[in-house]
């Protein structure tokens, strides 16, 4: 029952960091498609929940910001990134937390997970809904080239958390046995 509150609490606090994060750098000017605000709380929460509460926040906070603030709209994109955002999690909290690949390991292989994840979700929209999006390789190479701010700034932001917090937390358990 504890585990399971605080792992509830923790995803809100996420969620509330996605939702936060990309109104700051969409002030900015629309910079959130560059430096993709909302993917690293989501990440960052596959490093610190299980599985099914990391896939919680990868669904949950696109549906809020879309809801609440307009971003991502409605259709055609919250659907593919609905599903980029959940796969991120959920593939980042199985590969860190269950079968414990380091950190690096973890973050690009969620990384490319998600990325073909929205792919075949454009194809989905493309082939079935009939909406007007490229083909799903020219919308990962899109993704990719417009988003390597972002990318960058997750492969170096997002370990230094993540072993920062680890190394605290390690820390602090050796205090509590002295």
């Amino acid at each position: 029952m504890k585990n399971s509150t605080k792992q509830l609490v923790t995803s809100g606090i996420f969620v509330a960091i996605g939702l936060i994060l990309p109104m700051v750098f969409h002030g900015m000017g629309g910079a959130g498609p560059v430096f993709l605000p909302m993917h690293i709380p989501v990440i960052m929460a596959g490093f610190f929940l299980s599985a099914p509460y990391a896939l919680l926040v990868g669904i949950v906070t696109p549906i809020l910001s879309a809801l609440l603030t307009g971003m991502p709209p409605m259709f055609p994109v919250l659907p593919y990134m609905l599903v980029e955002l959940a796969i991120y999690g959920v593939v980042t909290s199985l590969l860190s937390r269950k079968y414990k690949l380091n950190v690096y390991v973890s973050l690009i292989g969620a990384m490319i997970c998600g990325r073909i994840a929205s792919g075949m979700m454009v194809w989905i929209l493309a082939t079935f809904f009939m909406v007007g999006l490229p083909s799903p390789f020219l919308f990962i190479k899109g993704a990719v080239v417009t988003g390597i701010p972002g990318i960058l700034i997750q492969l170096v932001f997002i370990p230094l958390v993540v072993m920062g917090v680890n190394k605290h937390t390690a820390v602090h358990r050796m205090d509590k046995t002295i």
